[in-house]
């Protein structure tokens, strides 16, 4: 992190920042706007958020941006949905690959409609060898659904029971080989997890800023690394 005025040093940076990006639809509400209003401005935030993670020396970070659950959510608004994700994916991958930013899926495959899928594997493909900041798109994921596929694997894998590790387990999941969230940031006030990241949040620290997710600029960000900063981490010991 480069400490400016505006920004001062901080006295620690967690490597890995999960986000959950809840807010849209009541911002959108808010401002007399559909929820697909909120979702597209939600989505067109990001670029301010990829920017300020390699401006604070974040070198992780993974955002909520479908569930699992998502699927449940009305017709209309589901298919607004994926509109708003492969129009603003397409739009962003070449300026993403231009800040050297490394996409990385994480999540089931299965249940993606092909054309958005295909263009994932393309970012992940185009942006591989990208080292500033590794950006884990959480589509189509849940963590429950992420700890079954793990077990389903190493059963058919043949593993033995005596075999199973947490570092196999770890090995088993969709973060394979990126090190576990030390921070998590849910925004809009709501204080719940909603099955994001839930083997490898155990010792995370988080933050439930009131602002809602379009909002939450840089400024708002600093102030919830600010907060990760000051506190100590103890790691169940003393």
């Amino acid at each position: 992190m480069t400490e400016t005025k505006e920004y001062p040093q901080l006295t620690a940076i967690p490597t890995h920042v999960g986000m959950i990006m809840d807010g849209n639809g009541r911002w959108a509400k808010a401002k007399g706007l559909p929820r697909l209003a909120g979702h597209r401005a939600g989505t067109e935030n990001i670029r301010e958020i990829v920017q300020a993670s390699v401006d604070f020396g974040v070198k992780v970070i993974s955002l909520y941006a479908f569930s699992t659950e998502n699927w449940g959510r009305p017709e209309k608004e589901v298919t607004g949905l994926m509109g708003i994700f492969s129009e603003v994916f397409e739009k962003e991958l070449k300026e993403l690959h231009k800040q050297n930013v490394r996409i990385v899926h994480i999540g089931r495959k299965q249940g993606i409609p092909k054309n958005i899928l295909q263009k994932i594997e393309r970012g992940e493909e185009i942006t591989k060898d990208n080292t500033s900041l590794t950006l884990c798109l959480a589509f189509n994921y849940g963590g429950r659904n992420e700890i079954r596929y793990a077990i389903q694997n190493m059963i058919n894998e043949g593993l033995a029971a005596e075999d199973i590790t947490d570092e196999l387990i770890s090995d088993h999941m969709f973060t394979k080989g990126i090190p576990d969230p030390d921070f998590i940031i849910r925004t809009s006030g709501e204080q719940r997890t909603s099955n994001f990241l839930v083997w490898q949040s155990v010792y995370a620290e988080w933050a439930f800023p009131e602002v809602y997710w379009p909002d939450f600029n840089k400024n708002e960000y600093y102030k919830a690394l600010k907060s990760f900063a000051d506190r100590n981490r103890r790691f169940g010991k003393l």
